[in-house]
Formats: C-alpha cells, structure tokens, sequence
C-alpha cells in the first residue's frame, strides 16, 4: 500500500447521520467556528494554555490517524505510512500538504522530515479571530505531524513551525526530527506536548474500534444496512510507463499513419485503439471491431472485402465489407497475427493502395480507412518462421505501441478497479455499488495474469455477490484470496515449510471470514470437517 492510493470515498461511510472511517466516528467542522473557538480560547484561558490545548488536540487525532491506517492498509514500509499522515491531512482540507524531505534510518534512528503547507486553514483561522501573529501559530498542525509520526516510529517525534503565514510567510513550513536530533532546541517547546499516556489511549482505542468494525461487518453481513456511492477514479493513470502510452497514443491519433499494439489478452488493446480513434480527425466516423481469430478463412474474407451475389454459395446478393463499411473511420483488426496468406497480402493491397476487390468482383473500389491491428503474439518470430508477411509488418507498425501487462503497472491496478466499480453499477443497476477499502492489498498483491479483462470479470463477480452494494474481500475470487493470503505481500515460499504455509494460509482465511468455518472451508475449498481437523491439529 502506497499513502496516495487512499481514497476517501472508499474509507469513508455515512449512515444514520453518522460519518465513520472503518469503525472510528468523524465529524467535519466550520473553519469560522474553529476561529471562534480559538478566540475564545485565547480570551479565557490566555495563548500559552491554548496553544497547549490545540497541540495536544491535534497530537491525539494524528495518532488515532496512524493508528487507522495500520489497522486498515498493510504499508509497503515505514516511509509510505509515514506520508500517508500528510495525504490524510491534506484531504482532510487542511491545506496544500507537500513533502519537501523524508529521511528515516531505523537502524540509527534518525528522523528528519520537512513538510510545506500551503493555505493553511489553522493559520487563516488565526488571522480571521486574533489577527497577524508574532509567531508560528499552526499548534493543531504540529500537534497531528508530531503525533503521527511518533506511532509509526514507535518514539516520540516533534515537529516545529519555521513558518507561519499567520506571521505573513508565504506558506507554512514544518520541521520533525526525533528528540535526540532536536538537543536543546526542543527543551522550550516540550511543554506543549505533554499528556497523559496519548499513545496508550490510541492504542485502546484502536483496539475498540478492531471490535467494533468486526460486529459492523457481522451486521453488514446479516442487515446489509450501509449504502455506499461510487466516484470514477479511472481517468487518474498513476504508473509512468501507461502515461507515456497515453501521450503517445493521444499523438499519434492525430495522424493516419498505421498502428500496431502489442501486449497479453487482456491488457486493453481495443480500449487504447478506440482512445485513439476517439481523438483523432475520424472520430465522428464509424469505428470498426474486426476479430481475425474468430472466423475461418473465407468467412473472415467475406467479412472484411464484401462479395458479389452468386460468388459462392449461400451469397444471394451482394454484400459490402467491414472495411467499406468504415469509410472515413477506423478499421481495428484484433489477432492479426492469426490470419492466413491470402488475407495478408489483401491487407497489404488496403495499406498501400487504399483500395479493396469484393469476393467475385474484379473492379477495385476506393475506400478510405485507418488500419489499426492488434496482437498478443510476437510477429518477429511469425515473419522468421514463414508464417507472416514482413512488408506486412512494416507497413503495420508505422508506430507501434506496447501496453504493458498489469502486474508491471501495479500503480493502475486502483484506479482501473474504481472505474470497473463504477461502470459496473450502472450496468448492474446497483447504483450505490463501491469497493471497500479492506479489498485493497488483495487487489495490489494479486498479479493479474487476465490483465483487465480478468480484473473485470473479478469485479463483476464480487459486484454480484456484495449483499449491500459494498465488495468485500470474501466477494473476490479464491484465487485471489489464495494468491494475497491476509493482504500482506507474499513472503519466500522457500523460507517456510509445506505444513507452515497451509496453517499461514488457513490462519488468514479464517480471519478474513471472521472465524466462519463454512464459509472459510468454501473459500479453501476443503470440507468444514476436514478444516475442523486442520485447525485441532493447528491448535494441539
């Protein structure tokens, strides 16, 4: 799990009146009333106690905030869960939160971190109430960064204010290091830390909220209650090497020169191929699908060019092709690797001379198409072997573009099931249709070798088993289940013995299903009697 894979609408639940993230009971506040409040504050109890208050405040929440997404995400290491504080913070409204410096050596135990906040509202609720301050007045906003960082370390970490633009900077700048780095320099600023045992509070409170997620999802389960709202998230592609396709493709769409996309089943080609004609000068004429793999010879023939009436049997009038069809538009040839000789060199004559000849015609006829051709197979070795035309190829892939498998682009992985969820719930007619945030790992440590096309095919499967419109991970496939194990990244399978990892396995399926015999002997696809004696043994 990375800190900008979260997603609000996915940790976020509103029922009854009531906002909760997994279990833990939210509630969002007027930035004027917080203005108010610090006013009064200052009025009543003078700036030392407030500054007091509002740190210690703002230490509690950014430990409880820790606390949650270690309960909720398995991180890829420390350094992710530690930005997720500032992602957290920022989506929150806060303000523009921006990492400058990350640096953690846990053998040493040095933290060093400096992190920008631009529009802070702590600082614009400082000078809306009181005014423009003499010193740095974000005390809620050190408060959380302090507070959060120290439960992910494990010791105690402080943040200081460089900056303020309650002071008149530009934007607000924060300091953490650990206490040992800091020296002298933090002796005056302790003060405004100290309170009773604030991590031994979090931890009893995330141990409440363990109980009460497991009997929330017990109730789910049995009432279906809660009702979630899908939010698109596909258009945001996170991986660097999809970006460059889609710049790539959104150029090349503005001219006619051919295509060829390579890459597994399943990764998308025919969706990139309709980005392109989507964008480009033809997209107001026909876009035409045309599977070589599916049809014989002098099927896929007939298809394609048309034929005359009488010009074989069965042919009682004449027909146009797919390609004349696609006048002015777009010709997508899917498996072009799987055609024969003959429509080869047919292919080539539309490439090179535009033009095509009916079956039992011999007049030529003008058309003008755009030829983009896709394929899983690897057409050098086809043209080495004899069994495809290289002045084919060449004429094919003018530009070539290589959609990379899911398992190498594991950052789209999200993004990609969000936009499934959506689209799902209008074809499924559950418009209230969303992914838990619990399915995540799963989904991330899974490799996909379907690509997309298996992803949906998941999707729809959870999207149809889901009692109450949310995908849980019990709703995924079991070899998704089996693949994740409890959501964390695999380990070395050759560090553990056989009878290691079944009890690893069985461990975590048993989790996940709440310690549900049956439905967990479902899932491991073993009898409840025989997962009774797996467990007797585990346990003796």
């Amino acid at each position: 799990m990375k800190a900008d894979y979260i997603d609000f609408n996915e940790l976020l639940n509103m029922s009854d009146g009531c906002l909760h993230m997994h279990g833990r009971r939210l509630v969002l506040h007027s930035t004027n009333a917080f203005a108010q409040f610090r006013k009064d504050l200052y009025d009543m109890i003078g700036p030392e106690q407030t500054r007091r208050l509002l740190t210690r405040f703002g230490y509690f929440w950014g430990q409880a905030d820790a606390a949650a997404m270690k309960r909720i995400f398995n991180w890829d290491n420390v350094m992710d869960w530690l930005q997720a504080g500032p992602w957290l913070h920022m989506l929150s409204g806060v303000g523009k939160v921006i990492v400058r410096v990350l640096e953690v050596d846990e053998s040493t135990e040095k933290f060093y971190m400096e992190t920008m906040v631009e529009n802070s509202c702590e600082a614009e609720e400082h000078l809306t109430s009181i005014g423009k301050a003499r010193h740095p007045s974000c005390w809620n906003l050190i408060g959380y960064m302090s507070g959060f960082a120290s439960f992910c370390m494990n010791r105690n970490i402080y943040f200081i204010e460089k900056q303020c633009a309650a002071n008149g900077d530009k934007a607000c700048l924060f300091i953490g290091q650990d206490r040992q780095a800091w020296g002298d320099k933090i002796k005056n600023h302790l003060a405004y830390f100290e309170a009773e045992d604030i991590q031994g509070n979090v931890a009893q409170l995330t141990r409440q909220l363990q109980l009460q997620t497991r009997e929330l999802e017990r109730q789910r389960r049995e009432i279906g209650l809660l009702r979630w709202t899908s939010d698109p998230f596909f258009a945001e592609v996170r991986s660097q090497i999809f970006k460059h396709i889609m710049q790539l493709a959104a150029r090349v769409a503005q001219f006619d020169s051919s295509i060829l996309i390579t890459g597994e089943t399943g990764v998308g080609k025919e969706v990139l191929a309709r980005y392109v004609h989507r964008h480009s000068q033809r997209s107001r004429h026909p876009f035409v699908v045309v599977n070589c793999g599916a049809l014989p010879e002098t099927l896929l023939e007939s298809e394609l060019f048309g034929h005359r009436a009488g010009s074989f049997t069965g042919a009682t009038r004449d027909r146009i092709g797919l390609l004349q069809q696609a006048h002015k538009g777009t010709v997508f040839l899917d498996e072009i690797g799987d055609i024969s000789a003959n429509i080869q060199l047919k292919i080539l004559r539309v490439l090179q001379e535009k033009e095509i000849t009916r079956v039992g015609d011999t007049e030529p006829l003008k058309i003008d198409v755009r030829i983009i051709a896709a394929t899983n197979r690897d057409l050098n070795r086809a043209v080495n072997e004899g069994r495809f035309r290289d002045d084919l190829l060449y004429r094919l892939r003018v530009i070539e573009i290589n959609v990379p498998p899911l398992r190498e682009r594991t950052e789209d992985i999200l993004p990609t099931a969000r936009y499934l969820v959506d689209r799902l719930a209008q074809k499924l007619k559950i418009p209230q249709l969303k992914l838990d945030s619990t399915c995540v790992d799963y989904l991330q440590a899974y490799q996909w070798p379907g690509n997309i096309r298996e992803l949906e095919n998941a999707i729809e499967r959870a999207a149809v088993l889901s009692h109450d419109g949310i995908i849980r991970p019990e709703n995924l496939p079991p070899e998704i289940l089996k693949i994740a194990g409890n959501g964390t990244r695999a380990v070395d399978p050759l560090s553990m013995t056989l009878v290691e990892t079944e009890q690893k396995h069985i461990n975590a399926v048993m989790k996940l299903c709440h310690d549900n015999r049956t439905r967990a002997a479902k899932i491991l696809g073993i009898s409840p009697s025989t997962l009774w004696r797996k467990l007797k043994t585990m346990d003796s």
